[in-house]
Formats: structure tokens, C-alpha cells, sequence
């Protein structure tokens, strides 16, 4: 390079190297208050935990579809993982909540063998389809239009919708059938210590 010449990177991926910068800092921290969050609402570690690893499993669907459409990560590619993070710690959080309160109603009323167990998750678990069909069938219709459309501005608003579009396939599955089988292995194992 011939003296008083420099070459600098500008655009997209100055602002992708700053958004990387400070998400290093905020995306921990706000994970973390979550988990507090969560603790304090159940009172319980484990169960907070539960949630908050379903979470990288339930973006897989986002980072999927954003592969098959062959677009890479970005700026606006995270904002839709963000509100994908939310929408799939939500399910999970309803679920759980329902799978609690069924347990628990059945505890007070002295069934409280295996089997009264089995039929509490399953009771909750199907209480919960039509809620979360609807909230994905909504959140669907929504987004398809904006990953399809055309127009000014139309690229960033594909890349924030294509997460969330992907996520609705991994993110209700995950919580209408691993987070039930969690619970499961969660309460024998504490039936088991007590």
C-alpha cells in the first residue's frame, strides 16, 4: 500500500462489527435476567432452566429457513431471533405454568401416583393445542407477506421475518412435546429424592 493510503470497511458490515460489539454484552445479560426472572416466577431452578434451554432449540427452525433462503446473518436477521427468542420462551412458560397447575390440582384432591401424573401432563399438554395453532397460524400469516413482498425496504424486513417464519415449525413442537417429557423426568426425579 503506497504511503497516505488506508483502506477501510464501511457500510453493512461496519454496522454488523458494532451491533456484534455490543450484542457480546447485552444478549448475556439480558439471558441472564431472564433466568432470574424465571427463577423468581417458579421458585425453582430447575424448571427455569428448562425454559431457558429450550430456547437454542426452538431458533433452529429460524436458522434453517434463513439457510434454505440463503441469507445470511444480519442485523435485522437477529431482531427476528430476538422476538423468536421471546415468542418461544412465552410457549414455554404457558406450558409449563399448565402443566404445574394440572399437577397441583391433582395433588390437593390426593391423586398423586404415576399414573395421576401422566394424565395431568396429558391433560395440560392438549389444553394448550388450539392456543398455540392459533398463535402460530396468526404469527404465520402475518410474516409470510413481508418474507415474499417487494419493494422499498422489502430486504430487511425478509430477513427479520424469515426467523420468526422458521421458528414457528421447531418452536411450538418443542414445547407441546419436549418440555411435557422434561416435566415428566423432573417430577419422578424429585418423587424419587423426597
Amino acid at each position: 500500500m503506497p504511503a497516505a493510503y488506508s483502506v477501510t470497511w464501511s457500510g453493512q458490515f461496519e454496522y454488523l462489527e458494532r451491533a456484534t460489539e455490543k450484542l457480546k454484552i447485552v444478549v448475556p445479560a439480558t439471558l441472564l435476567i431472564i433466568f432470574v426472572l424465571l427463577y423468581l416466577i417458579f421458585k425453582r431452578f430447575d424448571e427455569a432452566a428448562l425454559i431457558m434451554a429450550t430456547l437454542p432449540f426452538a431458533l433452529a427452525g429460524g436458522i434453517w429457513l434463513l439457510w434454505a433462503l440463503g441469507h445470511n446473518l444480519s442485523v435485522a436477521s437477529g431482531v427476528g431471533f430476538i422476538a423468536l427468542a421471546g415468542v418461544s420462551a412465552e410457549f414455554g412458560v404457558i406450558m409449563l405454568l399448565y402443566l404445574k397447575q394440572s399437577w397441583e390440582s391433582r395433588v390437593r384432591a390426593g391423586n398423586d401416583t404415576q399414573e395421576d401424573l401422566l394424565d395431568a401432563i396429558r391433560e395440560a399438554a392438549v389444553m394448550r393445542v388450539r392456543p398455540k395453532a392459533m398463535t402460530v397460524a396468526v404469527i404465520i400469516a402475518g410474516l409470510v407477506p413481508i418474507m415474499f413482498g417487494t419493494g422499498t425496504g422489502s430486504e430487511v424486513m425478509q430477513r427479520i421475518a424469515a426467523p420468526m417464519v422458521g421458528g414457528m415449525i421447531t418452536a411450538p413442537l418443542l414445547s407441546m412435546f419436549v418440555v411435557p417429557a422434561v416435566y415428566l423426568l423432573l417430577r419422578r426425579q424429585r418423587d424419587k429424592s423426597t
